[in-house]
Protein backbone atom coordinates (compact mmCIF):
# COMPACT_ATOMS: atom_id res chain seq x y z
CA UNK A 1 0.00 0.00 0.00
CA UNK A 2 1.44 3.38 -1.05
CA UNK A 3 2.28 5.72 1.85
CA UNK A 4 0.05 8.76 2.23
CA UNK A 5 1.57 12.20 1.62
CA UNK A 6 0.70 15.66 2.85
CA UNK A 7 -1.00 17.86 0.26
CA UNK A 8 1.11 20.98 0.71
CA UNK A 9 4.18 22.49 2.33
CA UNK A 10 1.89 24.81 4.33
CA UNK A 11 0.08 21.74 5.65
CA UNK A 12 3.38 20.25 6.82
CA UNK A 13 4.49 23.47 8.56
CA UNK A 14 1.11 24.02 10.26
CA UNK A 15 0.82 20.36 11.33
CA UNK A 16 4.33 20.30 12.79
CA UNK A 17 3.83 23.70 14.43
CA UNK A 18 0.44 22.51 15.72
CA UNK A 19 2.19 19.58 17.38
CA UNK A 20 4.73 21.91 19.00
CA UNK A 21 2.14 24.56 19.92
CA UNK A 22 0.32 23.27 22.93
CA UNK A 23 -0.68 24.13 26.43
CA UNK A 24 2.99 24.62 27.33
CA UNK A 25 3.20 27.70 25.11
CA UNK A 26 0.15 29.38 26.55
CA UNK A 27 0.00 28.05 30.08
CA UNK A 28 3.61 27.34 31.07
CA UNK A 29 5.59 29.93 29.08
CA UNK A 30 3.95 33.05 30.57
CA UNK A 31 4.05 31.93 34.20
CA UNK A 32 7.63 30.61 33.94
CA UNK A 33 8.59 33.95 32.36
CA UNK A 34 6.87 35.69 35.29
CA UNK A 35 8.73 33.54 37.82
CA UNK A 36 12.15 34.18 36.26
CA UNK A 37 11.98 37.91 35.82
CA UNK A 38 10.51 38.61 32.37
CA UNK A 39 12.63 39.98 29.52
CA UNK A 40 16.01 38.31 30.28
CA UNK A 41 14.31 34.92 30.48
CA UNK A 42 12.72 35.51 27.03
CA UNK A 43 16.15 36.32 25.52
CA UNK A 44 17.72 33.17 27.00
CA UNK A 45 14.75 31.10 25.82
CA UNK A 46 15.24 32.30 22.22
CA UNK A 47 18.98 31.52 22.39
CA UNK A 48 18.42 27.93 23.59
CA UNK A 49 15.64 27.39 21.07
CA UNK A 50 18.15 28.02 18.25
CA UNK A 51 21.07 26.27 19.98
CA UNK A 52 19.26 23.11 21.15
CA UNK A 53 15.74 22.74 19.81
CA UNK A 54 16.21 23.43 16.10
CA UNK A 55 19.20 21.05 15.52
CA UNK A 56 17.38 18.10 17.18
CA UNK A 57 14.23 18.90 15.18
CA UNK A 58 16.16 18.65 11.88
CA UNK A 59 17.41 15.23 13.03
CA UNK A 60 13.96 13.92 13.84
CA UNK A 61 12.64 15.17 10.49
CA UNK A 62 15.64 13.64 8.67
CA UNK A 63 15.06 10.20 10.22
CA UNK A 64 11.35 10.40 9.29
CA UNK A 65 11.92 11.60 5.71
CA UNK A 66 14.76 9.18 4.92
CA UNK A 67 12.89 6.13 6.28
CA UNK A 68 9.34 7.05 5.14
CA UNK A 69 8.16 5.26 8.29
CA UNK A 70 6.66 6.06 11.69
CA UNK A 71 8.69 6.14 14.92
CA UNK A 72 9.08 2.38 15.54
CA UNK A 73 9.97 1.36 11.98
CA UNK A 74 12.08 4.42 11.06
CA UNK A 75 15.15 3.26 13.04
CA UNK A 76 14.79 -0.32 11.72
CA UNK A 77 14.88 1.07 8.18
CA UNK A 78 18.07 3.13 8.69
CA UNK A 79 20.15 1.21 11.26
CA UNK A 80 22.85 -1.29 10.30
CA UNK A 81 22.00 -5.02 10.64
CA UNK A 82 22.17 -6.25 14.23
CA UNK A 83 21.93 -2.78 15.81
CA UNK A 84 19.40 -1.94 18.52
CA UNK A 85 18.51 1.71 17.75
CA UNK A 86 14.98 0.61 16.85
CA UNK A 87 14.30 0.00 20.56
CA UNK A 88 14.06 3.80 20.88
CA UNK A 89 11.03 3.55 18.58
CA UNK A 90 9.19 1.63 21.31
CA UNK A 91 10.25 4.24 23.89
CA UNK A 92 8.89 6.93 21.54
CA UNK A 93 5.60 5.06 21.17
CA UNK A 94 5.34 4.74 24.95
CA UNK A 95 5.94 8.51 25.16
CA UNK A 96 3.10 9.20 22.71
CA UNK A 97 0.66 7.08 24.72
CA UNK A 98 1.68 8.43 28.16
CA UNK A 99 1.48 12.01 26.85
CA UNK A 100 -2.06 11.39 25.62
CA UNK A 101 -3.01 9.75 28.94
CA UNK A 102 -3.08 13.21 30.54
CA UNK A 103 -3.18 15.64 27.61
CA UNK A 104 -6.66 14.47 26.60
CA UNK A 105 -7.93 15.31 30.11
CA UNK A 106 -6.35 18.78 30.15
CA UNK A 107 -7.79 19.46 26.67
CA UNK A 108 -11.15 18.36 28.09
CA UNK A 109 -10.78 20.94 30.89
CA UNK A 110 -10.20 23.64 28.25
CA UNK A 111 -13.25 22.49 26.31
CA UNK A 112 -15.40 22.56 29.48
CA UNK A 113 -14.18 26.06 30.36
CA UNK A 114 -14.99 27.19 26.81
CA UNK A 115 -18.54 25.85 27.32
CA UNK A 116 -18.83 27.55 30.75
CA UNK A 117 -17.68 30.90 29.33
CA UNK A 118 -19.90 30.63 26.25
CA UNK A 119 -23.01 29.89 28.33
CA UNK A 120 -22.26 32.53 31.01
CA UNK A 121 -21.91 29.96 33.83
CA UNK A 122 -18.98 31.84 35.41
CA UNK A 123 -20.98 34.97 36.18
CA UNK A 124 -20.97 35.64 39.92
CA UNK A 125 -19.20 32.35 40.70
CA UNK A 126 -16.08 31.71 42.77
CA UNK A 127 -13.66 30.52 40.07
CA UNK A 128 -11.62 28.39 42.51
CA UNK A 129 -14.78 26.53 43.47
CA UNK A 130 -15.70 26.03 39.80
CA UNK A 131 -12.28 24.50 39.08
CA UNK A 132 -12.32 22.21 42.11
CA UNK A 133 -15.94 21.27 41.35
CA UNK A 134 -14.98 20.28 37.79
CA UNK A 135 -12.01 18.15 38.89
CA UNK A 136 -14.02 16.54 41.65
CA UNK A 137 -16.80 15.39 39.30
CA UNK A 138 -15.64 12.20 37.52
CA UNK A 139 -18.60 12.27 35.12
CA UNK A 140 -17.92 15.79 33.81
CA UNK A 141 -14.18 15.26 33.25
CA UNK A 142 -14.73 11.80 31.73
CA UNK A 143 -17.33 13.11 29.26
CA UNK A 144 -15.05 16.01 28.23
CA UNK A 145 -12.06 13.67 27.80
CA UNK A 146 -14.13 11.21 25.72
CA UNK A 147 -15.37 14.06 23.46
CA UNK A 148 -11.75 15.10 22.82
CA UNK A 149 -10.58 11.51 22.07
CA UNK A 150 -13.56 10.74 19.79
CA UNK A 151 -13.13 14.05 17.91
CA UNK A 152 -9.38 13.43 17.43
CA UNK A 153 -9.85 9.85 16.22
CA UNK A 154 -12.70 10.91 13.87
CA UNK A 155 -10.47 13.54 12.22
CA UNK A 156 -7.60 11.02 11.85
CA UNK A 157 -9.93 8.33 10.45
CA UNK A 158 -10.94 10.56 7.50
CA UNK A 159 -7.35 10.43 6.24
CA UNK A 160 -4.10 12.39 6.30
CA UNK A 161 -4.95 15.09 3.73
CA UNK A 162 -8.76 15.29 4.05
CA UNK A 163 -8.80 14.86 7.84
CA UNK A 164 -5.68 15.76 9.81
CA UNK A 165 -4.17 18.29 7.37
CA UNK A 166 -7.44 20.03 6.46
CA UNK A 167 -8.73 20.41 10.04
CA UNK A 168 -5.32 21.47 11.41
CA UNK A 169 -4.99 24.18 8.74
CA UNK A 170 -8.41 25.65 9.62
CA UNK A 171 -7.76 25.39 13.35
CA UNK A 172 -4.27 26.93 13.21
CA UNK A 173 -5.43 29.90 11.11
CA UNK A 174 -8.27 30.51 13.60
CA UNK A 175 -5.87 30.06 16.53
CA UNK A 176 -3.43 32.65 15.14
CA UNK A 177 -6.27 35.10 14.44
CA UNK A 178 -7.82 34.73 17.91
CA UNK A 179 -4.48 35.09 19.71
CA UNK A 180 -3.69 38.36 17.90
CA UNK A 181 -7.17 39.77 18.71
CA UNK A 182 -6.74 38.82 22.40
CA UNK A 183 -3.22 40.33 22.52
CA UNK A 184 -4.47 43.65 21.10
CA UNK A 185 -7.23 43.64 23.73
CA UNK A 186 -4.73 42.88 26.54
CA UNK A 187 -2.34 45.64 25.49
CA UNK A 188 -5.12 48.26 25.35
CA UNK A 189 -6.29 47.61 28.94
CA UNK A 190 -5.63 50.44 31.37
CA UNK A 191 -2.37 49.64 33.18
CA UNK A 192 -1.51 46.98 30.60
CA UNK A 193 1.65 48.75 29.40
CA UNK A 194 3.35 48.11 32.77
CA UNK A 195 2.85 44.40 32.19
CA UNK A 196 4.29 44.75 28.72
CA UNK A 197 7.40 46.45 30.12
CA UNK A 198 7.88 43.70 32.72
CA UNK A 199 7.50 41.06 30.01
CA UNK A 200 9.67 42.44 27.23
CA UNK A 201 12.32 44.72 28.79
CA UNK A 202 15.34 42.67 30.01
CA UNK A 203 16.18 43.42 33.65
CA UNK A 204 19.35 41.87 35.08
CA UNK A 205 18.34 42.64 38.65
CA UNK A 206 15.12 40.64 38.37
CA UNK A 207 17.10 37.78 36.90
CA UNK A 208 19.55 37.92 39.86
CA UNK A 209 16.61 37.89 42.29
CA UNK A 210 15.24 34.73 40.66
CA UNK A 211 18.75 33.18 40.56
CA UNK A 212 20.93 33.36 37.45
CA UNK A 213 21.61 29.60 37.19
CA UNK A 214 17.95 28.77 37.86
CA UNK A 215 16.86 31.20 35.12
CA UNK A 216 19.32 29.73 32.59
CA UNK A 217 18.18 26.15 33.37
CA UNK A 218 14.48 27.13 33.19
CA UNK A 219 15.01 28.85 29.80
CA UNK A 220 16.89 25.80 28.49
CA UNK A 221 14.08 23.53 29.71
CA UNK A 222 11.29 25.57 28.17
CA UNK A 223 13.10 26.01 24.83
CA UNK A 224 13.85 22.32 24.53
CA UNK A 225 10.48 20.92 25.59
CA UNK A 226 8.31 23.38 23.69
CA UNK A 227 9.01 21.62 20.38
CA UNK A 228 7.73 18.15 21.46
CA UNK A 229 10.95 16.42 20.38
CA UNK A 230 12.10 12.90 21.17
CA UNK A 231 8.95 10.80 20.69
CA UNK A 232 8.78 10.76 16.89
CA UNK A 233 5.83 13.19 16.77
CA UNK A 234 7.87 15.33 14.33
CA UNK A 235 9.43 12.38 12.50
CA UNK A 236 6.00 11.20 11.34
CA UNK A 237 5.40 14.45 9.44
CA UNK A 238 8.92 14.24 8.03
CA UNK A 239 7.92 10.84 6.61
CA UNK A 240 4.97 12.43 4.77
CA UNK A 241 6.89 15.19 2.91
CA UNK A 242 8.91 15.33 -0.31
CA UNK A 243 12.54 16.35 -0.70
CA UNK A 244 11.97 19.78 -2.30
CA UNK A 245 12.97 21.78 0.80
CA UNK A 246 15.89 21.52 3.23
CA UNK A 247 14.99 20.51 6.76
CA UNK A 248 16.77 23.37 8.54
CA UNK A 249 14.61 25.96 6.76
CA UNK A 250 11.43 24.08 7.65
CA UNK A 251 12.53 23.58 11.27
CA UNK A 252 13.25 27.30 11.63
CA UNK A 253 9.78 28.16 10.25
CA UNK A 254 8.13 25.81 12.75
CA UNK A 255 10.21 27.17 15.67
CA UNK A 256 9.25 30.75 14.64
CA UNK A 257 5.53 29.87 14.61
CA UNK A 258 5.80 28.06 17.93
CA UNK A 259 7.67 30.99 19.49
CA UNK A 260 5.23 33.51 18.00
CA UNK A 261 2.36 31.80 19.85
CA UNK A 262 4.33 31.62 23.13
CA UNK A 263 5.41 35.29 22.95
CA UNK A 264 1.94 36.55 21.94
CA UNK A 265 0.39 34.51 24.78
CA UNK A 266 2.52 36.63 27.08
CA UNK A 267 1.13 39.75 25.38
CA UNK A 268 -2.32 38.57 26.47
CA UNK A 269 -1.48 37.44 29.98
CA UNK A 270 1.02 40.04 31.32
CA UNK A 271 -0.94 43.22 30.43
CA UNK A 272 -4.13 41.56 31.72
CA UNK A 273 -2.48 40.55 35.02
CA UNK A 274 -0.96 44.00 35.58
CA UNK A 275 -4.20 45.78 34.63
CA UNK A 276 -6.04 43.82 37.33
CA UNK A 277 -3.23 43.77 39.92
CA UNK A 278 -2.55 40.03 39.70
CA UNK A 279 0.85 38.35 40.01
CA UNK A 280 1.86 36.78 36.65
CA UNK A 281 3.80 33.95 38.34
CA UNK A 282 0.70 32.28 39.80
CA UNK A 283 1.51 28.94 38.18
CA UNK A 284 -1.08 26.68 36.56
CA UNK A 285 -3.91 28.25 38.59
CA UNK A 286 -3.41 31.39 36.46
CA UNK A 287 -5.37 29.85 33.58
CA UNK A 288 -8.15 28.10 35.47
CA UNK A 289 -8.76 30.32 38.49
CA UNK A 290 -7.18 33.77 38.06
CA UNK A 291 -8.02 34.58 34.43
CA UNK A 292 -11.69 33.46 34.57
CA UNK A 293 -11.99 35.82 37.56
CA UNK A 294 -10.48 38.63 35.47
CA UNK A 295 -12.94 37.94 32.63
CA UNK A 296 -15.75 38.14 35.20
CA UNK A 297 -14.76 41.74 36.00
CA UNK A 298 -13.82 42.89 32.47
CA UNK A 299 -16.13 44.75 30.10
CA UNK A 300 -17.47 42.17 27.60
CA UNK A 301 -15.50 39.63 29.64
CA UNK A 302 -17.73 36.76 28.59
CA UNK A 303 -16.80 37.30 24.92
CA UNK A 304 -13.06 37.61 25.70
CA UNK A 305 -13.18 34.60 28.01
CA UNK A 306 -14.96 32.50 25.38
CA UNK A 307 -12.37 33.48 22.76
CA UNK A 308 -9.51 32.73 25.16
CA UNK A 309 -10.70 29.24 26.00
CA UNK A 310 -11.54 28.53 22.35
CA UNK A 311 -7.91 29.42 21.59
CA UNK A 312 -6.70 27.19 24.47
CA UNK A 313 -8.82 24.27 23.21
CA UNK A 314 -7.40 24.69 19.69
CA UNK A 315 -3.82 24.82 21.07
CA UNK A 316 -4.39 21.56 22.97
CA UNK A 317 -6.30 19.85 20.16
CA UNK A 318 -3.65 20.65 17.53
CA UNK A 319 -1.11 18.66 19.60
CA UNK A 320 -3.61 15.84 20.14
CA UNK A 321 -4.24 15.48 16.37
CA UNK A 322 -0.50 15.34 15.65
CA UNK A 323 0.22 12.72 18.34
CA UNK A 324 -2.89 10.66 17.45
CA UNK A 325 -1.65 10.59 13.84
CA UNK A 326 1.71 9.27 15.06
CA UNK A 327 0.02 6.57 17.18
CA UNK A 328 -2.35 5.52 14.37
CA UNK A 329 0.45 5.48 11.79
CA UNK A 330 2.51 3.22 14.08
CA UNK A 331 -0.39 0.76 14.27
CA UNK A 332 -0.55 0.77 10.48
CA UNK A 333 3.23 0.27 10.06
CA UNK A 334 3.73 -2.33 12.82
CA UNK A 335 0.66 -4.52 12.42
CA UNK A 336 -0.26 -3.76 8.77
CA UNK A 337 -3.66 -2.44 9.87
CA UNK A 338 -5.87 -0.23 7.73
CA UNK A 339 -6.21 3.38 8.91
CA UNK A 340 -9.83 2.74 10.01
CA UNK A 341 -8.91 -0.37 12.03
CA UNK A 342 -5.96 1.37 13.72
CA UNK A 343 -8.30 4.26 14.59
CA UNK A 344 -10.95 1.97 16.14
CA UNK A 345 -8.44 0.04 18.28
CA UNK A 346 -6.80 3.26 19.49
CA UNK A 347 -10.15 4.89 20.23
CA UNK A 348 -10.85 2.26 22.90
CA UNK A 349 -7.23 2.14 24.07
CA UNK A 350 -6.85 5.92 24.49
CA UNK A 351 -10.12 6.31 26.41
CA UNK A 352 -9.20 3.51 28.82
CA UNK A 353 -5.61 4.78 29.27
CA UNK A 354 -6.85 8.33 29.97
CA UNK A 355 -9.09 7.28 32.87
CA UNK A 356 -6.38 7.15 35.61
CA UNK A 357 -5.64 10.86 35.06
CA UNK A 358 -9.38 11.68 35.17
CA UNK A 359 -9.89 9.68 38.38
CA UNK A 360 -6.68 11.03 39.95
CA UNK A 361 -8.55 14.14 41.10
CA UNK A 362 -11.67 12.43 42.46
CA UNK A 363 -12.14 8.65 42.87
CA UNK A 364 -8.42 7.96 43.27
CA UNK A 365 -7.41 11.25 44.91
CA UNK A 366 -5.92 9.36 47.89
CA UNK A 367 -3.23 8.03 45.53
CA UNK A 368 -0.51 10.74 45.50
CA UNK A 369 2.42 9.22 43.56
CA UNK A 370 4.78 12.23 43.67
CA UNK A 371 4.21 13.16 47.31
CA UNK A 372 1.54 15.09 49.17
CA UNK A 373 -0.81 17.10 46.97
CA UNK A 374 0.25 15.36 43.73
CA UNK A 375 -2.05 13.49 41.35
CA UNK A 376 -1.72 10.82 38.65
CA UNK A 377 -1.23 13.62 36.09
CA UNK A 378 1.97 14.76 37.86
CA UNK A 379 3.49 11.28 37.57
CA UNK A 380 2.52 10.95 33.89
CA UNK A 381 3.89 14.42 33.14
CA UNK A 382 7.17 13.58 34.91
CA UNK A 383 7.57 10.34 32.91
CA UNK A 384 7.09 12.17 29.59
CA UNK A 385 8.76 15.55 30.27
CA UNK A 386 11.69 14.45 32.44
CA UNK A 387 12.39 11.00 31.04
CA UNK A 388 11.04 10.04 27.61
CA UNK A 389 11.28 13.38 25.74
CA UNK A 390 14.91 14.24 26.67
CA UNK A 391 16.19 10.62 26.51
CA UNK A 392 14.44 10.13 23.14
CA UNK A 393 15.96 13.38 21.85
CA UNK A 394 19.42 12.30 22.98
CA UNK A 395 19.02 8.99 21.13
CA UNK A 396 17.89 10.76 17.93
CA UNK A 397 20.93 13.03 18.26
CA UNK A 398 23.42 10.19 18.84
CA UNK A 399 21.86 8.15 16.03
CA UNK A 400 22.41 11.05 13.61
CA UNK A 401 25.94 12.12 14.61
CA UNK A 402 27.86 8.97 15.56
CA UNK A 403 29.36 6.32 13.29
CA UNK A 404 27.65 3.71 15.48
CA UNK A 405 24.28 4.95 14.21
CA UNK A 406 23.11 6.40 10.92
CA UNK A 407 26.11 8.74 10.82
CA UNK A 408 26.62 12.50 10.47
CA UNK A 409 27.27 12.44 6.70
CA UNK A 410 24.02 10.61 5.90
CA UNK A 411 22.05 12.87 8.24
CA UNK A 412 23.62 16.01 6.69
CA UNK A 413 22.90 14.81 3.14
CA UNK A 414 19.23 14.13 3.99
CA UNK A 415 18.77 17.39 5.92
CA UNK A 416 20.37 19.49 3.15
CA UNK A 417 18.46 17.90 0.27
CA UNK A 418 16.27 20.48 -1.47
CA UNK A 419 16.12 24.27 -1.61
CA UNK A 420 16.54 26.50 1.43
CA UNK A 421 18.87 27.00 4.40
CA UNK A 422 21.66 24.43 4.57
CA UNK A 423 23.24 23.04 7.75
CA UNK A 424 26.98 23.90 7.67
CA UNK A 425 29.38 20.96 7.92
CA UNK A 426 31.21 22.87 10.67
CA UNK A 427 28.33 22.19 13.10
CA UNK A 428 29.61 18.63 13.47
CA UNK A 429 31.82 19.32 16.53
CA UNK A 430 28.99 21.16 18.32
CA UNK A 431 26.31 18.52 17.73
CA UNK A 432 28.67 15.61 18.44
CA UNK A 433 30.41 16.82 21.60
CA UNK A 434 28.58 19.81 23.12
CA UNK A 435 24.86 19.33 22.44
CA UNK A 436 24.75 15.77 23.93
CA UNK A 437 26.31 17.12 27.15
CA UNK A 438 23.69 19.90 27.34
CA UNK A 439 20.87 17.35 26.93
CA UNK A 440 22.40 15.03 29.56
CA UNK A 441 22.59 18.00 31.98
CA UNK A 442 18.93 18.70 31.23
CA UNK A 443 18.01 15.07 32.03
CA UNK A 444 20.00 15.13 35.30
CA UNK A 445 18.48 18.47 36.30
CA UNK A 446 14.98 17.06 35.65
CA UNK A 447 15.69 14.06 37.89
CA UNK A 448 17.74 15.61 40.69
CA UNK A 449 17.36 19.41 40.31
Amino acid sequence: MEREKLGSRMGFILLSAGCAIGIGNVWRFPYITGMYGGGMFVLLYLFFLVAMGVPVMTMEFAVGRASRKSVVKSFTELEKPGQKWHLNGYLGMLGNYVLMMFYTSVAGWMLYYFYLMLTGRFTGKDTAEVFQGMLGDPLVVTVCMVIIVVAGILVCSVGLQKGVEKITKIMMVLLLFIIVVLAVRGMTLEGGMEGLKFYLVPDLQRMKDAGILETVVAAMNQAFFTLSLGIGAMAIFGSYIDKKRTLLGESVNIAILDTFVAIVSGLIIFPTCFAFGISPDNGPSLIFITLPNVFNHMAAGRIWGTLFFMFMTFAAFSTILAVFENIISCGMDLFHLSRKKSCMINLVLLIVLSLPCVFGYNLWSAFQPMGEGSAVLDLEDFIVSNCILPIGSLIYLLFCVTRYGWGFDRYLKEANTGEGMKIPKGIRIYVTYILPVLIILLILQGWFG
